[in-house]
């Protein structure tokens, strides 16, 4: 190199050397990779709030289980536990342990302690008092806690499409597009070829409605994300006694009345292998599902057997196709108990379950994915429709 290059290659190491290299790294972690790091455990949070929220259920459950194995009381193991201080335990922990300390039984102290554990398994727990055995509904309440992996595949699907498709910044560019953008180029179009396509004119038309579709769509996907992040507490707050109308929705999607048919069945069926009558272990049975429409058909359920119906024709109210009730008779010429004997169906409708949650979460997704790509589709067909044009009239010219 001759000495000209030598000195321009120090002038410019020089000049990106020092506190301006500093400041310009400084200026990119602050602005960049810190907003990105945020952002991403941000989502990460969020997205693994059912796993969580698991993972704390099925610690207190393996907790309980090994408690009732020594034969130890529950309530002052637990409240022995707290005592200790462990931080692993968690706040929610320390909470029950408090109300456990005076003197209240678990089932209750769980009720003053609603976010500690899903209500499903709380209820369960308290059927378990009723019945003088927790350790009987265990199973039950292990068999809930796989749904938040199905919970958590389907919501990263969504995630995809509201980070990827449905994005303001897409609404805000259709919104620009139609404003600013595509008057001007109707007055270039009709200045150049002297009257716009009809693709054209069906888009400009049109716009409006399309944007007004995707604020929507975005809508119900925020709500939705709304929803899976509050979780069943949340869920709660929007429900009415009188007029259950969450509950009604969440009984009319397919998988969560199979879940729901699958708690009710499992709970139902260690209740009677336990001994308890069948009236309080309808009622019960329906407190697991913790939804008031199971409750209130449960209700009916008790009524019927109350006019002289036996079990499995009663039960046709909780389900219109009547497979429950034939498995249900079935169940009761077995003698291995009525648990074992509906296993298969408990495993059958988790199964269906998860299958039918899947399939629901990805033919959502890749319908807004290609109404998406229709939207897109309509306006650059409208946008090259137009130019092909003018280059006609151009060539006309």
């Amino acid at each position: 190199m001759t000495s000209a290059s030598w000195t321009m290659t120090a002038t410019a190491l020089g000049l990106f050397s020092g506190p301006e290299v500093a400041l310009g790294l400084f200026a990119y972690a602050l602005f960049v990779l810190v907003p990105v790091v945020a952002i991403g455990w941000a989502i990460y949070y969020l997205l693994s709030l059912p796993l969580r929220r698991q993972e704390r259920a099925r610690f207190f459950l393996d907790l309980l289980d090994k408690t009732l194995q020594q034969g130890q009381p529950v309530e002052q193991t637990l409240v022995a536990m707290a005592n200790s201080r462990d931080k692993e335990l968690g706040m929610r922990f320390h909470l029950l342990a408090a109300h456990l300390e005076e003197g209240i039984r678990l089932g209750a102290a769980l009720e003053r302690v609603p976010r500690f554990l899903p209500p499903q398994i709380c209820a369960m727990l308290r059927a378990g008092e009723a019945l003088g055995d927790l350790r009987k509904v265990l199973p039950a309440c292990r068999a809930i806690l796989g749904d938040a992996q199905s919970r958590v595949r389907g919501a990263a699907s969504y995630l995809v499409v509201i980070s990827f498709v449905f994005t303001p910044f897409s609404m805000f560019m259709l919104a620009f597009q139609a404003v600013v953008v595509f008057p001007k180029f109707k007055e270039i179009v009709r200045g150049y070829a002297g009257t716009s396509t009809s693709v054209f004119d069906f888009v400009v038309g049109h716009l409006g409605w399309l944007i007004a579709a995707q604020g929507v769509l975005f809508t119900l996907l925020l709500f939705s994300a709304v929803l899976y992040i509050g979780g069943p507490r949340l869920v709660r707050w929007l429900q009415f006694k009188d007029f259950p109308l969450v509950d009604g929705i969440t009984w009319r999607v397919p998988w969560k009345r199979k879940r729901m048919q699958r708690n009710f069945s499992a709970i139902l069926a260690v209740l009677l292998d336990g001994g308890v009558p069948e009236p309080e272990a309808l009622r019960l049975a329906g407190d697991c599902a913790a939804n008031e429409i199971v409750r209130r058909r449960a209700a009916r359920v008790e009524l019927s057997l109350a006019h002289g119906q036996s079990l499995p024709e009663a039960v046709a109210a909780l389900d219109e196709h009547g497979e429950f009730q034939w498995r249900l008779r079935n169940a009761t010429h077995s003698r291995s108990g009525f648990l074992r004997a509906l296993a298969g169906w408990h495993e059958s409708l988790d199964a269906r379950a998860f299958q039918e949650e899947q399939a629901a979460a990805h033919a959502v997704t890749s319908g807004l994915v290609l109404f998406n790509g229709m939207v897109v589709g309509l306006i650059a067909l409208a946008v090259f429709g137009s130019l092909v044009a003018i280059i006609e009239a151009a060539v006309l010219w």
